[in-house]
């Protein structure tokens, strides 16, 4: 039986040809297709000690899913606060779209102000517990950020590999919290080729976006997290602006899990992925009923979280969409900017990928895709503060 708070990871699996792998060893991708591997855990086991009268009294943050998360050692348990976001009404906006039971869960909250703490704090909680002794990572900025946040908590070296045309705040944040800040020229599947060239040199550990494991695990806990904000009822539709797609496979995995522990039911929400018309190479594979999606030649947009022109994970999350009778849209940058205008009138300060969802929203209402009588959950991913230039009359 386990204790109080203790992982029930079992192993991981490879959800295209179902091999399984060691869940106590450092993995990358399946060793069989090259494809991402999911964490799985034994769920009859986590239900002993993850309950719902237990909740009140667990932490405020990615641990209060213990269980469900991939680390064994609670010393090896890294935080800085991340989770908790809140999930607010927001009438205004609402009204501006037609949808009055509009609802926006702002991960620009999170330490190092994106989502992506989430996950970093998840992956580099368990590369350190493996025995990792470097990280590294391409990112488009935030993920960056939040890998040089949880490394440093951890005592690890971090190299990070971020597009050189990336806003400044992301590279000071960096270069502040002792990361090794390396700029390349090109988007982040450039950075991706840097990285993984430097770590066939000089060793270290890769936490590219779906490429290990448990980033996603972190990320799932948006799905728990909801969830509970909620009562228990999932919302009819989420709105989620995807780049390399983590957070939306994870909580379409969150839900899975949720129904196993007999918290929910089968019911799920139909989930929109959002992009920039500048780079959308899911939404073009999901409207030519592609599995995978073809990389987006000349990715061009000033939402860098969603300039990612290939997604390893691609198939798990057009996979997610059509299960889920969720479709996929891309929007402008300028209507995703205008759109972060509607946000601040909810006090929300948010990044273009938020303003995003807001953007696909207002469309997908407009069409009759989404109906005033729904619960609608959009997701601003990012704080706006780094992309103040935006707002400044910068480039």
């Amino acid at each position: 039986m386990i204790g109080q708070s203790e992982s029930s990871l079992s192993h991981l699996e490879c959800p295209l040809c179902g091999r399984r792998h060691d869940a106590d060893v450092l993995q990358n991708l399946c060793t069989d297709c090259g494809k991402p591997l999911l964490a799985r855990y034994d769920l009859s086991a986590a239900a002993r000690t993850l309950t719902l009268a237990s909740l009140p009294s667990r932490p405020r943050n990615l641990w209060r899913w213990a269980e469900v998360l991939p680390v064994r050692d609670p010393a090896h348990r890294l935080t800085l606060g991340e989770g908790s976001t809140p999930l607010a009404p927001a009438p205004r906006l609402g009204e501006a779209l037609g949808l009055p039971r509009l609802l926006i869960k702002d991960e620009g909250l999170n330490p190092t102000t994106s989502f992506k703490a989430r996950g970093m704090a998840a992956a580099v909680s368990r590369a350190r517990e493996l025995g990792a002794t470097s990280l590294s990572a391409p990112s488009a900025g935030n993920a960056a950020g939040a890998l040089a946040a949880y490394a440093a908590l951890a005592g690890l070296p971090a190299r990070v590999y971020m597009p050189r045309d990336v806003p400044l705040p992301f590279v000071a944040e960096c270069r502040a919290l002792g990361a090794q800040v390396v700029l390349v020229d090109g988007l982040i599947t450039d950075c991706g080729r840097a990285a993984a060239a430097d770590l066939r040199a000089a060793g270290g550990f890769d936490l590219s976006t779906l490429k290990e494991p448990y980033r996603l695990e972190g990320k799932k806990t948006m799905g728990y997290e909801l969830a509970e904000q909620l009562g228990w009822r999932l919302p009819d539709v989420i709105v989620y602006p995807t780049g390399g797609g983590t957070g939306l496979i994870g909580m379409a995995k969150a839900f899975d899990e949720l129904e196993e522990l007999g918290w929910i039911g089968p019911a799920r929400p139909r989930l929109v992925t959002v992009q920039c018309d500048g780079c959308a190479p899911l939404v073009r594979a999901f409207t030519a009923g592609e599995v995978f999606a073809a990389p987006w030649e000349g990715a061009a947009t000033i939402a860098d979280g969603l300039r990612v022109p290939s997604a390893v994970g691609d198939y798990l999350v057009l996979r997610a969409l059509r299960a889920s009778c969720g479709t996929a849209v891309a929007v402008s940058d300028a209507d995703a900017l205008a759109c972060c205008s509607l946000l601040a009138r909810e006090g929300i300060f948010a990044a273009p990928e938020g303003g995003a969802t807001a953007a696909a929203a207002r469309d997908l209402a407009a069409a009759g895709w989404l109906h005033p009588e729904e619960t609608v959950l959009l997701f601003n991913t990012g704080s706006g503060h780094k992309y103040a230039h935006l707002w400044a009359g910068g480039a």
